[in-house]
């Protein structure tokens, strides 16, 4: 898969909460032929047990509230348990507090999204604890946008 030429369709800009302001990046959201291709590009990452981190959409449209709780739950417009929320994402791997992740997904257009947040928690995803995963706090958050 190649990094695309085009302008990204979407955006979010991210910034981490009152505990973790040192973290920032962007998701960009690109249209493919039938699903989208997620690009996120991520600095400033505390240390952890694992390096990973969980990375989802949320349903809620602002990342205010403490500790961003107005982000809401998971996208999940079909009604799936966890990890199967058209919002669940696969984790980011942080190497000295830096993050790349690219991953094309058919579970949601880019209409969808625009307006929920995407939302980066402070511990890896257990891929089956509902509803949720486990993931921890949400130390970082950016809403999508039109691009």
């Amino acid at each position: 898969m190649r990094y695309p030429a085009q302008r990204p369709k979407a955006v979010a800009c991210i910034s981490g909460g009152r505990e973790h302001p040192g973290i920032s990046g962007t998701v960009s959201f690109y249209p493919r032929n039938r699903s989208v291709l997620i690009v996120a590009e991520i600095c400033g990452l505390p240390e952890n047990d694992s390096g990973f981190f969980a990375f989802h959409i949320h349903e809620g449209g602002s990342c205010t509230g403490e500790g961003f709780r107005d982000t809401g739950g998971h996208f999940d417009p079909g009604g799936q348990p966890h990890p199967r929320h058209a919002g669940d994402l696969p984790p980011l791997l942080s190497r000295r507090g830096r993050a790349f992740l690219a991953v094309e997904t058919d579970r949601f257009s880019i209409g969808e999204i625009l307006g929920r947040t995407v939302v980066i928690h402070g511990g890896a995803d257990d891929f089956h604890t509902q509803p949720a995963g486990n993931a921890g706090e949400k130390i970082a958050c950016g809403v999508i946008q039109k691009w």
